[in-house]
């Protein structure tokens, strides 16, 4: 009951930019420790801009909060139904490696400079860095699936070097999973699994952070080449990075990516024009999403928009289940064909009857999560009907 509870009230927080912010319930999830300053980047070279240009440029396109212990970060406003860093854009195989293609025109920054946190009550959050990379994730694959998920603030990074082990174990709900035969697709917002189906998937895949520096380059290795090209079905192209002259000219144009990364340092004396202390930011930031969200939708749009939402959702964990049970059938049978013996065969009908039995439970865990999750949801809308059907 408890796991299932936390798992109703990330879902309520994930679609607050949608519909309604709801706080989660202190200690309904087993929070990693408490992220260090983020104090990794290094100076050693000329600087085009500093944070004031970043606080500057964001401050449109969401919310500034002083935030102990890293200062300022940045709440991004606007964003779609249970966001995520790195789901609205694309991967592209670059001499850099797997360098993220933004949807955002605001995405050059938070995306490719500082990192990302997670706040219980506040949501994601990015917290400000000078170096740029191709993106600042770790990886996850296996034979059917690909995720990653954005490296925390508290994720050393050793310049020249690169970066050490994750101080801790993910949360399930960090990381982002498709199947990997959608990863060259251009958007990865249709494809992306519900986190219910996290917990699972993760068992299923191998973990790389794959994060290091070559001639004081930072390259993303990420997943490998040949493995997307196999998922796929084909060809990975290769992109050389394109030096931009402005935000506006980052994109892809034949066999380039073109991106805007300016060297940046930091400005201790330079603060954003306009934000909230971390105490009011708890109690204005779900006003915020409220509000935005209504200038955008009426309650019926936002019904409509739910239901075409969580449909997606259940079609993809309904296909992805689906897909692990079949890979499962193939793996068993191929395992009782390398059977020398009867015994070694009824030895592997027992272990396939042991591990398809276990998937089964956390299919059927998963389906229930998401039916209630999906539930509380639309409770939240049809309430919102009701009260502007009674003004």
């Amino acid at each position: 009951m408890r796991k299932n509870a936390w798992v109703i009230i990330l879902g309520l927080l994930f679609i607050s930019s949608c519909i309604v912010y709801v706080p989660v319930e202190e200690g309904s999830y087993p929070a990693p420790p408490r992220e260090r300053p983020y104090e990794g980047d290094h100076y050693d070279y000329p600087s085009d801009i500093d944070y004031g240009y970043f606080y500057e440029h964001l401050s449109p396109h969401g919310t500034w909060v002083q935030y102990a212990p890293y200062g300022y970060v940045w709440i991004p406003r606007q964003t779609a139904y249970r966001w995520r860093p790195y789901t609205h854009g694309r991967w592209a195989w670059t001499n850099h490696g797997w360098t993220w293609i933004s949807n955002y025109d605001w995405g050059w920054i938070p995306f490719h400079y500082g990192r990302w946190g997670w706040d219980g009550r506040l949501g994601w959050f990015w917290v400000p860095g000078t170096i740029w990379a191709p993106a600042w994730v770790t990886w996850r694959w296996s034979n059917m699936y690909i995720g990653w998920a954005p490296l925390s603030p508290d994720v050393e990074f050793v310049a020249g070097v690169g970066i050490g082990s994750l101080p801790y174990d993910y949360p399930d709900f960090y990381w982002v999973f498709i199947d990997g035969r959608y990863f060259q697709h251009e958007d990865f917002s249709r494809y992306i699994l519900p986190f219910e189906r996290n917990r699972t998937v993760v068992r299923l895949t191998v973990h790389k952070a794959n994060l290091s520096v070559r001639n004081r380059q930072l390259l993303n290795q990420g997943v490998d080449v040949e493995q997307v090209a196999h998922l796929t079905r084909s060809k990975v192209n290769r992109y050389e990075i394109e030096e931009g002259q402005r935000p506006e000219s980052s994109g892809i144009s034949g066999d380039t990516v073109r991106i805007y990364r300016p060297a940046v340092r930091k400005n201790e004396a330079a603060k954003p024009a306009d934000y909230l202390q971390n105490e009011e930011a708890e109690a204005r930031i779900p006003e915020i999403r409220v509000g935005d969200l209504e200038k955008r939708l009426s309650p019926r749009e936002r019904e409509q928009r739910l239901e075409e939402e969580q449909g997606k959702e259940m079609r993809l964990l309904d296909e992805s289940q689906e897909n692990e049970k079949a890979e499962l059938r193939k793996r068993i049978e191929d395992e009782k064909k390398l059977a020398a013996t009867p015994a070694e065969r009824a030895k592997a009908e027992k272990e396939a009857g042991v591990r398809a039995s276990r998937l089964k439970k956390e299919h059927d865990e998963e389906k229930s999560q998401i039916s209630e999750r999906h539930q509380e949801e639309k409770k939240v809308v049809e309430s919102k009907i009701k009260k502007k059907d009674n003004d």
